[in-house]
């Protein structure tokens, strides 16, 4: 008899994270070693309540506007599961008679996967589990980059384009780019691939893999605002001070006990006014980043369903207790393949921004990152005109 198939999502959704679920859909229906596929309903919370899609009654052009559709279809959650919930878990999976299992999410996502794998086997049930890797934050150890990064670095790049167009039009003061990235500066860094004309749009570049110091912060203001009439500064929503204290606080904590960063561009342009005597501009990329079917990049939608698909592929040889992996073959032009790496090995693991890639001076990113990140944020842009307007 074959054995049905759980499939859920955790954490922060992306904009590829339903392609990865297409990839799952569409492969299973090639082995037959798969009964039905069920979808969790918000996530780990689906389990628990007994809430599931069941994608044999969905229609196909539901199923084929999966990978173009962004955020999660089957909702997300971020339930952290206690040691009462494993057993409910798999007595749901009993009922459900699921023998296989896939989590698709970060690092937070994939303890939960390995923990779920590791506690069947003690109560000797038979289940196969798989993680798909899956972060806006592009955090996950173990893999070049992750599925959702691309999507959300290719917003991030377009944003700072337009934005450097409005802060060069009317220069009247200086504007603060606030990013989210948590703890990680992939997507701040990502800012630094937006061009026009050959040159750079963001002129500082500020990431938390380097503690925040307010005065070379200021100093760096003053000597760029001394030199032109523009002036736009990118910043991680995790910037952290010398106090060890983020730089601003939401004072929320989410379902995993992390702190929930956010206000930092507001913080800063409020710094600056206080001690630099300048009103300064600030605009936060929230979660339309992460959810923005238009900047969607194409490489990250096409790995996106291949790591469903390979999750697939690898629990139907019966290989359980991984996360699928991206391996960067080539960057011209860019190749790249899928591995699997032990889910205990991930779990909980944060990949932070190299600090290799991080100019001397802390304030921008170095061509490093431009090899690695320009690959995978998909098409070009649009050129846009360039007059050299800038005055002082």
């Amino acid at each position: 008899m074959n054995k049905n198939l759980i499939i859920a999502h955790g954490g922060g959704p992306t904009a590829v994270i339903n392609a990865s679920l297409f990839g799952v859909i569409d492969e299973v229906r090639k082995h037959s070693c798969f009964g039905t596929v069920f979808g969790a309903v918000h996530g780990i919370e689906g389990i628990l309540n007994e809430q599931f899609v069941d994608f044999s009654k969905a229609s196909q052009p539901q199923i084929d506007l999966l990978p173009r559709t962004p955020s999660s279809a089957i909702g997300s959650s971020r339930r952290k599961l206690t040691e009462d919930d494993y057993s409910v878990v798999l007595e749901v999976f009993k009922k459900y008679k699921a023998g296989f299992f896939l989590y698709n999410g970060g690092n937070d996502s994939m303890d939960t996967c390995a923990k779920i794998s590791r506690i069947a086997g003690e109560f000797g049930y038979e289940l196969t589990v798989a993680g798909i890797p899956k972060t806006i934050d592009n955090d996950l150890a173990y893999t070049d980059h992750s599925p959702g990064y691309g999507s959300a670095a290719r917003f991030i790049v377009a944003n700072t384009r337009d934005l450097r167009c409005e802060e060069r039009a009317l220069p009247i003061y200086p504007m603060i780019i606030e990013v989210m990235g948590r703890n990680a500066g992939w997507l701040a860094a990502a800012a630094s691939l937006a061009e026009i004309g050959g040159k750079p749009c963001a002129d500082l570049i500020y990431l938390p893999e380097y503690t925040f110091d307010e005065r070379n912060f200021l100093d760096d203001i003053d000597r760029r605002l001394s030199r032109s009439s523009t002036l736009l500064v990118v910043v991680s929503e995790g910037l952290v001070g010398k106090d060890d204290k983020p730089v601003a606080d939401t004072g929320f904590i989410d379902g995993f006990g992390h702190s929930v960063p956010g206000g930092t561009a507001q913080a800063l342009a409020n710094l600056v006014l206080e001690k630099l005597g300048v009103q300064t501009r600030y605009e936060k990329l929230g979660l339309v980043g992460r959810a923005s079917e238009i900047w969607q990049s194409s490489v990250d939608r096409r790995e996106a369903i291949r790591a469903g698909r390979y999750a697939v592929k690898t629990i139907a040889r019966g290989i359980s207790g991984y996360m699928v992996t991206i391996r960067r073959v080539s960057n011209d032009p860019y190749r790249s393949d899928l591995g699997l790496v032990p889910l205990g090995d991930v779990a909980n693991v944060e990949k932070k921004f190299p600090l290799e890639w991080i100019n001397s001076e802390h304030n921008g990113v170095s061509y490093d990152f431009a090899k690695y990140g320009s690959p995978i944020i998909g098409d070009n842009f649009t050129p846009y005109t360039d007059f050299d307007i800038e005055t002082k």
